[in-house]
């Protein structure tokens, strides 16, 4: 799936002749770095001494720019006030080549949110904003002529300022739905009904629970809720962001979560939520699905998060982390003599390794939820890999269906596995007694005595360890089913 985003980034997300319509809160994000290396004598607070400071582009304008960033055509359209702050942002947008078409200026100040960081912690922020601004008519019928040029998906970008009005985000709404234009909403507050008909929600998880007025804490609870309000309110879909957890895509019928890419260090979490509905606007435009285009949002996410301030995700960031990970599956295929280096290392930090074992032909639910309870609770899982004449000697002359450098590849991308060595014998012993493992895991269908290395394991004071398998899941059923 990788390969997919990677041709459509390739291809600027197909999007000859396609745009991408962002309404909502427009702001200026100020940051102010510095060092502290005293408190104040006047008051027990931290004195910070200015390095640097700089200015982006936040909240609507933010996810402007990371459609730009992704490579699409992108129009703007919000409320700026007629001061210095909302002529730098004004410039930000013409730097970034985002369409002004609707940007609507009044007299308030435009709403700017400066942020003290010093080292990498955030101090204070302060908010300089108006809010409940309301627009005209006039203003009303701008927004509305642009889309009636159909732009190919509509962003609502609301942060509760007072621009994304019920009646003003109802009447986007329907009018969208009317032309067949998707329209992702960024909600806030609990007025769902100001968002019904709504194509896809992505509320954070505090977010949806003041949707819904349900618990954080009760996950049951709060699906439920979720899908009674796809229901009620004819919205298609709610992707509700989670962090580490993922995405949760929910819908009136079903759930399904898309897991989160590896976790990076975490230096700024502000402007997640703008790259992610942003990247989900992108994979539609490049005509992905729902669930791929979130997957892109996970991984745009995850850059999103490692840098510090609103900075847009480019396509080529995305890029480079697809290569990235797709070589660290590869390098996880290990000979013995690089492995026991691997463990030497880690050893020494304390890491606890187990070890697996296995054909794993045609890689079914059966395995992968095996292979994740195997990594619980140790910190390095080794999978031994039979070779096709391994598998060939211990299950007959058809088999394996999947040859082992395919098998290996499958394996190495589940993030349970962090290293796969195929081997050639019936058994793992000599790998075993090499690898010297502190865990030995197979599955429950085994008893103690009759897995291979049981004896030997208690030599170096390692341990067996069996895994309740998931019942009715079978390389040989699926084959069988299917002759």
């Amino acid at each position: 799936m990788s390969q997919t985003y990677k041709d459509i980034i390739n291809k600027k997300f197909n999007s000859k002749g396609k745009w991408v319509l962002v309404i909502g809160d427009v702001m200026l994000d100020r940051y102010i770095f510095g060092e502290v290396t005293r408190l104040s004598p006047e008051a027990p607070v931290p004195i910070v001494e200015k390095e640097r400071e700089f200015s982006r582009m936040g909240g609507a304008a933010n996810v402007a720019a990371n459609l730009v960033g992704l490579g699409i055509k992108t129009c703007l359209s919000g409320t700026l006030g007629n001061d210095h702050n909302g002529e730098l942002l004004l410039g930000l947008l013409k730097a970034n080549n985002i369409a002004q078409k609707g940007i609507i200026k009044n007299r308030f100040t435009t709403t700017t949110k400066t942020r003290i960081i010093a080292g990498h912690q955030q101090i204070v922020r302060i908010d300089d904003e108006v809010k409940n601004i309301a627009i005209s008519v006039n203003e009303t019928k701008k927004i509305i002529s642009l889309i009636n040029k159909k732009p190919s998906v509509i962003i609502l970008s609301d942060y509760a300022k007072g621009f994304l009005a019920p009646h003003l985000t109802q009447k986007i709404i329907k009018l969208a739905n009317k032309l067949n234009i998707p329209t992702l909403v960024d909600p806030k507050g609990n007025n769902i009904e100001k968002y019904a008909g709504a194509t896809i929600l992505t509320p954070n998880k505090k977010e949806a629970s003041i949707l819904t007025n349900a618990s954080i804490s009760d996950e049951i609870l709060l699906e439920k809720e979720l899908k009674k309000l796809c229901t009620k309110f004819n919205v298609q879909n709610i992707a509700m962001t989670q962090g580490k957890q993922g995405i949760k895509l929910v819908s009136a019928r079903k759930i399904n979560v898309i897991p989160a890419t590896k976790l990076k260090q975490v230096f700024d979490v502000s402007g997640a939520g703008d790259t992610v509905i942003a990247a989900l606007a992108a994979g539609l435009v490049g005509k992905l699905t729902i669930h791929e285009s979130l997957e892109l949002a996970n991984i745009a996410a995850g850059i999103a998060i490692s840098k510090i301030g609103t900075i847009p995700v480019e396509g080529h960031e995305i890029i480079n982390e697809i290569d990235a990970e797709q070589s660290l599956q590869v390098n996880k295929i290990m000979t013995l003599s690089k492995l026991n280096s691997c463990l030497t290392k880690l050893r020494s930090k304390s890491f606890t390794i187990g070890f697996t074992n296995g054909c794993f032909d045609i890689l079914h639910a059966g395995h992968v939820t095996y292979l994740e309870k195997a990594k619980n609770n140790i910190n390095y899982l080794i999978l031994g890999l039979n070779s096709d004449s391994s598998v060939k000697k211990l299950k007959g002359v058809d088999r394996p269906v999947i040859n082992q450098n395919d098998r290996a590849r499958v394996l190495c991308s589940l993030e349970a596995v962090d290293a796969v060595i195929i081997f050639d014998e019936e058994t793992p012993i000599k790998l075993i007694e090499s690898i010297k493992p502190d865990f030995l895991i197979k599955g429950s269908d085994y008893k103690i005595d009759e897995v291979v290395g049981h004896k030997e394991i208690k030599k170096w004071g390692g341990k067996v360890k069996l895994i309740e398998l998931l019942k009715g899941r079978s390389s040989s059923n699926i084959i069988n089913n299917f002759n």
